[in-house]
Parts: structure tokens; sequence; C-alpha cells
């Protein structure tokens, strides 16, 4: 008895009245595509009891279905945020996260990163600050032929390849929630040095005392590296001057969380006699006490977006076409129980 043949995509298509393009992206269940045309191949793909073979369209492809997060990030909250995005996307698609961290600091970055991408072939790949900051890298995966989303704090590239938030005003305008307060004296936890982060985050807080007229002080300006023990360290170093500042904006919740314990340590009531201001709102900074004003940095929403860019279009490469071309996503204020009017 000969043996019935298996039905294929072109069956599929061609029954449903579609092209293969639209097959895959159902297959893969792209967000480009109305409700009816889904359903109708749907249906068709029940009828003939179509089975995907994944090995066989990810060698068409020359990719496999992996979406690789690249990173070298000391705050591991932020990483946290940016899988947690991209897994809400990914979820009941046929693609999967693989997460490959890097040594920027080590000379074979860019070595490791080549082998990875011709190693692993990704379909596409996540690049977090700071590495997503060097353009050699996003060159470097345009030259192997795998699609990139940059993640940063200020857009530094097209929105096809870009998540951006809006570091720096938002920083503005959570000092200037400080001034309004009535602080004069504000110190600020500076992020690592060669960030893009910490550099927004900076000229934020700076323009902010400059607009209302106070004029910036470098004995307030302590430097920090995104860990809580550099938030302690930088905290007791402003809070050995004399005076010292009545409020305090840290570049991230961690680092914020530091100096509330230096605070605590000395004796200090947070916000009666000292003011803190975070920049992220992970969970940490509603689990303190008080709970910690801060700034909410769309980690989430970023990774989410940036997901629908790399696979948007994963049915194929005919117009190019990506999950979203939003590139820029607002950080807004979280105001809690740690700011209020300096003592006095």
């Amino acid at each position: 008895m000969k043996k019935t043949a298996q039905p294929t995509i072109n069956d599929v298509a061609r029954i449903a009245g579609v092209s293969k393009k639209t097959v895959s992206r159902v297959i893969n269940q792209s967000p480009l595509l109305n409700g009816d045309t889904r359903k109708r191949v749907e249906e068709v793909i029940a009828e003939l009891g179509y089975v995907p073979n994944p090995q066989a369209r990810a060698l068409a492809l020359r990719r496999n279905f992996l979406i690789g997060l690249i990173h070298d990030n000391p705050n591991p909250h932020m990483v946290l945020g940016v899988q947690q995005g991209l897994l809400e996307v990914l979820r009941d698609t046929e693609f999967e996260l693989i997460v490959h961290p890097v040594d920027r600091g080590s000379p074979s970055m860019a070595t490791d990163i080549r082998l990875f991408l011709e190693r692993q072939r990704p379909y596409g790949v996540m690049l977090l600050p700071p590495i997503s900051e060097n353009d050699a890298l996003a060159e470097l995966c345009a030259e192997i032929g795998c699609r990139f989303v940059r993640m940063g704090s200020a857009p530094f590239d097209d929105a096809q390849h870009m998540v951006a938030s809006n570091d720096r005003e938002a920083v503005r305008g959570a000092v200037d929630h400080l001034i309004q307060a009535g602080h004069k004296r504000i110190g600020m936890i500076l992020g690592p040095h060669g960030f893009r982060s910490a550099f927004e985050r900076q000229q934020g807080y700076e323009e902010a005392i400059e607009a209302a007229g106070i004029g910036v002080q470098r004995t307030l300006v302590a430097q920090g590296n995104y860990t809580f023990e550099s938030g302690m360290r930088a905290a007791e170093r402003l809070l050995d001057l004399s005076p010292r500042p009545t409020a305090i904006f840290a570049s991230n919740d961690e680092m914020a969380a530091g100096a509330l314990h230096v605070a605590r340590q000395r004796g200090l009531d947070v916000p009666a006699d000292l003011s803190i201001i975070g920049f992220d709102d992970t969970s940490i900074a509603s689990h303190l006490w008080p709970p910690l004003t801060t700034v909410r940095w769309p980690i989430a929403t970023m990774a989410r977006a940036a997901a629908l860019k790399l696979i948007g279009d994963a049915g194929g490469e005919e117009n190019g076409e990506s999950g979203g071309e939003d590139a820029l996503f607002v950080s807004t204020l979280i105001r809690r129980a740690s700011v209020a009017p300096p003592p006095g």
C-alpha cells in the first residue's frame, strides 16, 4: 500500500489562499496578522494535519529559532526584567531564549560574540547596555547577517535596531521633584564609568540643578557602579560632608538601597532627615522601608518591543518588516514615601 505523502507548507498555503510567508507567520504566532487570516490558516493546518518541521525550516532560514540575550551588566534586576519581557513575547512561539553573558573588559569579547553567533546561529539578538553602545558589535551582527536590537538610555541607532528610554529627561524630573520639595543640597550617586546610562542620568541631574539656579557642586557627586555596596560607599562619603546633603539621587535602586542602609546606620530618618530617590523601580524599591520614590524604567516594555522587532517577520524576508517601529519609551517618576521637605 502506497504511503500517503505528508502535507507540506505549500499545501496549506494553496488551500488557505495565502502565501507561504503568511503560513509561517501563523506557525510562529507573529503579531503581524489579522484574526480572520490566522483563523483560516489554522483551520487548514488542522484539517490537513500539517506538522511543521523546525529543523527543515531552520535549515532553509540558515538560522535557528533562538533569540540571544547578550549582556555584561552588573545589575541583576535589570537583566531579569529584560528576560521577563522577552519571554512574554516568545512564549507560545517556536522561539527559545538563550542568554550569553560576556566580559566587556576582555580583549577577546568581540571574538567571543562572533563565535557565539556563528555556532548558535540565532535568529536575532538583543544587546544590553553598556555593550549595546559599542557600534563595532552592531556592525558585527550585520556582517554575520544576524538581526539585532540595541537597548539604551538614549537613541543611538535607527528605530529598527533600537529600544531606548529618556533617562536624561526622567532624572531631570526626579531632581526637580526634590527641588520643589525645598531641597538645595542634593547629592548624586553616579553610575559606572563608560555607561551611557550613567552619563545621561548625570546630565539630567546637572541640568535640573542649573535650571534651579543652585549651581552644581562637585563635592555632592559621588561615584558608584550600580551595586548596593557602591551605593553604601558613596553615601558614606556624601554624609561625611559638612553640611551634608539633605537629599540624594542615586542612579539606580540598588545604590539607593545602599544609601538608605547607611542613613539608618547613622541614625538618620528617611525622609525626615534625608530624602532619597532611586532609578529603575525594581522590586527592591517597593520592598524597602520607607518605600522608595524612584524613576520607573520600562525595562520589560522595552524588552517586549525588542522581541517583536526581532521575530515580527519570522515568516520570511520579503519586505523586511519588523514587529514595530517604536524606539523611545518614557520613564516616569513613581512617588512613594522616601521624599519630604528638608529638615528645619
